[in-house]
């Protein structure tokens, strides 16, 4: 699997790619976002490590403009001061981040629970639900006839609630299914998540989709409007 590294400091993309390529990784790099977008498109990488702090075109701008054509998995860097960043990071469809200073063990493991979730979610047959049909192994949710464009880890968690629909899934065992067991998922990172995913959903007819019950969990919605 083809990993493609984002980063100004070539101290850094030597420092991911050795670890990467002893993982059995194929790794590529760049070292701006033009770059970046010009690899990704020629590349087709199936995951990408992004800095948001790059000079020019920051990462930010860069996980837009991938997101408005690839649903590709992005994992950012991110100094551990930038709060805001990594908020507004995930809400622009990143998958997961890593602060600076960072263990190239736990970014390796990070990139492989990502790419275990994404492909993990392809495996089950097409769900339905109300209004909604969800074809895993495609990586297509549709509403009618309307295609809503996910990410993987969006796609992950509707699964998880589509599968039993009528159950409700509390906020941990939903963040150990998509996540792994045990993962430093943060609420804010499963709220980021959730409020592109409902966003998403509301802008192809659907509202309701997903219920959340305060202080038990989350189950989906009757998906009828």
């Amino acid at each position: 699997m083809k990993i493609l590294v984002v980063d100004d400091d070539p101290q850094l993309r030597s420092l991911v790619g050795l670890a990467l390529d002893r993982a059995g990784f194929a790794v590529v790099t760049a070292a701006d976002g033009q770059s970046a977008l010009m690899q990704a498109a020629r590349e087709l990488p199936d995951l990408i490590v992004l800095d948001q702090g790059l000079p020019e075109l920051d990462g930010l701008e860069v996980c837009r403009r991938i997101r408005a054509k690839s649903d590709v998995p992005i994992l950012f860097l991110t100094a551990r001061d930038d709060e805001l960043d990594r908020i507004i990071g995930l809400e622009l469809g990143a998958d997961d981040y890593v602060t600076k200073p960072f263990s190239p063990r736990e970014l390796v493991a990070r990139i492989k629970a990502i790419l275990k979730r994404t492909r993990g979610s392809m495996t089950a047959a097409v769900l339905r639900h109300g209004r909604m049909t969800l074809e895993p192994t495609r990586h297509a949710c549709t509403v009618d006839a309307t295609e809503v464009a996910l990410t993987g880890t969006e796609l992950a968690i509707l699964k998880c609630l589509i599968q039993s629909p009528e159950r409700v899934t509390t906020r941990p065992a939903l963040v150990d299914q998509v996540w792994g067991a045990g993962s430093p998922v943060s609420d804010r990172t499963l709220d980021s998540h959730l409020r592109n995913l409902r966003a998403k959903l509301a802008g192809a007819g659907l509202s309701d989709a997903i219920d959340t019950l305060h202080g038990v969990g989350l189950r989906m919605g009757p998906c009828r409007g």
